[in-house]
């Protein structure tokens, strides 16, 4: 055993939830460590589809380009009835606008977005310790202690804070004893290969139907020869393990002899969960993406949810290390596990629709992509605030913020976006009133800093930021002076259409540190004030 030094936070597993949390902490200057048990990162196509949220989560992560590179849309689905193939548009394809520049599901095997992620965490000075399993996790009121065996044998990490991102047989979860409750379907079981294929159309997503559930689907993998088949198995099916087994099952099902595997990458056995823990952490430990929630396959939900169940914990643990109210942190699982219990419920109903052959289950919309999900009603956006002008024309506090193109002084355009990107909270004064209470707002030293945006309905009115073609007034339903806070992982903090300064005032004491005698732990701690606290001009 060793003498370790504390760090900030311990995240076990890497896959994009945990990723996507790591590199959320180091961007904010936390001392983070990230291990995972499996000896090199995972190398299948599994979950495949990045929604519209998530890209943008991705682009302020610092890991789209690599994202966008590594996939492509959606190919229309190819029904296949015997010889006929049907056209099906699965997702509706849109054009960006400016208020959702990433309008349409990323198409992209898995193994090339945990490489994505894994290569910014690495840009940011930090590497996945793979080989690495927990086997005991215990807590007291400052730290948790985690015990760990990997190449070099037996070590002891002590961190503030632990956060299980581990999947669905969750090490982390089991030792904090949270039950994780729902079902697993054991005859309902899909047989999942990524196969070098030859003498199948990339250009269509194809399935091939059949009665009483069974259904095999081929997509294909973009920049590859290769293609993600799901095998739906009979109850009593085993399920085909050699190349050539696997080809027999594909060509009796389908009828296709012009179709050959030539090789296989990866392939498993996936049983519908569909489980959601009873809580989202007990004490200084944490559960994130599969760890809290697994999900059937149908809609591409999992990966997604995950991954932004990271970025709401992300600016929450940084903050509480800055001094905010440890009070923050319980608004995580009160925020998330709604969304997870409603992502759960839409899933389930398409899986159930598909096994049906129900033409509506393979549709994919707005509910999917996740740009409307929302955090209205929860601790941080509480629906009955009375006089604090909790809503716009088009929006709620706890909503997404949408993106806009602003001018600048200088007459070059910008994107809203660019200037949410980073760990910091935003604050647009639409207006002069509220330009000049924005002028007069307190900001704590420390914890994630605060960039305030001035920014008038038209240009040459004297503010930073000019809102030409009313993109801005459009997109958040503007209708005069308004003061509007946003969250760092781009949700609505706060909307104030009057008494600015005030209510704006008393809505940033939930989310940050503020100034308090230190206890004499705390004095023995840095006091993570990042890089640019305060006021970023």
């Amino acid at each position: 055993m060793n003498n370790p030094q504390t760090i900030d936070v311990l995240i076990v597993g890497a896959g994009p939830s945990g990723s996507a949390l790591a590199i959320d902490l180091v961007r904010r200057g936390l001392a983070v460590r990230i291990v995972d048990r499996s000896p090199y990162a995972f190398d299948g196509s599994r979950a495949k589809g990045i929604q519209p949220r998530s890209l943008e989560v991705l682009e302020d992560l610092g890991a789209l380009d690599d994202v966008l590179a590594g996939g492509d849309l959606y190919p229309k689905l190819g029904l296949h009835a015997g010889p006929i193939g049907v056209p099906w548009k699965m997702f509706p394809h849109k054009e960006a606008t400016p208020d959702v520049p990433y309008p349409n599901t990323w198409l992209i095997p898995q193994f090339r977005t945990d490489r994505a992620l894994h290569a910014r965490l690495g840009e940011l000075g930090r590497e996945v310790e793979f080989n690495t399993a927990l086997t005991e996790l215990t807590q007291d009121e400052d730290t948790v202690v985690a015990t760990v065996v990997g190449a070099d044998g037996v070590e002891e990490i002590v961190a503030r804070y632990a956060v299980g991102a581990d999947g669905g047989s969750s090490a982390v979860r089991k030792q904090l004893d949270i039950g994780f409750a729902g079902t697993t379907d054991e005859s309902d079981r899909v047989l999942i290969v990524d196969a070098s294929v030859s003498g199948l159309a990339r250009n269509r997503w194809h399935m091939w139907p059949g009665l009483g559930g069974k259904l095999i689907g081929a997509c294909p993998l973009p920049h590859s020869d290769m293609f993600q088949w799901m095998i739906r198995l009979t109850p009593d099916e085993k399920p085909p393990q050699e190349i050539g087994a696997i080809i027999d099952r594909i060509h009796s099902h389908t009828r296709n002899r012009h179709i050959q595997l030539h090789e296989i990458h990866w392939k498993s056995v996936f049983r519908p969960n569909i489980r959601l823990a009873e809580h989202y952490g007990r004490g200084r430990v944490f559960l994130v993406g599969d760890a809290a929630h697994v999900h059937t396959p149908a809609g591409a939900q999992g990966l997604n949810t995950g991954m932004q169940d990271g970025y709401n914990l992300g600016w929450k643990l940084g903050q509480v290390l800055a001094g905010a109210d440890p009070a923050l942190l319980a608004t995580y699982e009160a925020e998330r596990q709604p969304i997870a219990a409603g992502v759960l419920g839409l899933s389930t109903e398409k899986w159930g629709g598909i096994a049906k052959l129900d033409p509506s289950s393979m549709k994919r919309g707005k509910d999917e992509q996740q740009l409307a999900l929302t955090y209205y009603g929860g601790p941080l956006a509480p629906a009955d605030g009375t006089g604090t002008g909790t809503g716009t024309g088009t929006l709620h506090v706890g909503d997404r913020a949408p993106d806009a193109r602003l001018l600048g002084a200088d007459g070059a355009e910008t994107r809203l976006f660019n200037l949410f990107q980073g760990p910091h909270f935003t604050a647009i004064a639409y207006g002069p009133g509220a330009a000049r209470d924005l002028e007069l707002l307190d900001w704590p030293a420390t914890g994630a800093p605060l960039k305030r945006l001035s920014v008038g309905p038209a240009a040459g009115d004297g503010r930073a930021f000019s809102d030409h073609g009313n993109m801005l007034r459009s997109a958040y339903g503007l209708t005069g002076d308004t003061l509007l806070l946003i969250r760092p992982d781009g949700y609505i903090g706060h909307i104030a259409t009057r008494d600015f300064l005030t209510t704006t005032q008393a809505a940033v004491r939930a989310m940050t540190p503020q100034t308090r005698s230190r206890t004499m732990s705390q004095l023995s701690q840095p006091s993570h004030a990042y890089p640019g606290s305060g006021a970023i001009e």
